[in-house]
């Protein structure tokens, strides 16, 4: 049982904000009109995501 306080909310805003960029990479994936605007929506998509989960262990 862990009883340490959390004196911070930032991992949850860090990690909604990523969520959400990774949610639009995701669309431009999905949705892009070329190759190169899909490539794009995808290497945003693998960032944000890794920043999110980043953000989440960094700011515990």
């Amino acid at each position: 049982m862990e009883t340490e306080t959390v004196q911070s909310d930032k991992s949850i805003g860090f990690t909604a904000l990523f969520g959400v960029l990774t949610l639009v990479g995701g669309g431009l994936m999905v949705a892009g009109p070329d190759q190169l605007t899909k490539a794009v929506g995808f290497a945003v998509a693998i960032v944000a995501a890794s920043l999110a989960v980043s953000g989440a262990h960094l700011f515990k």
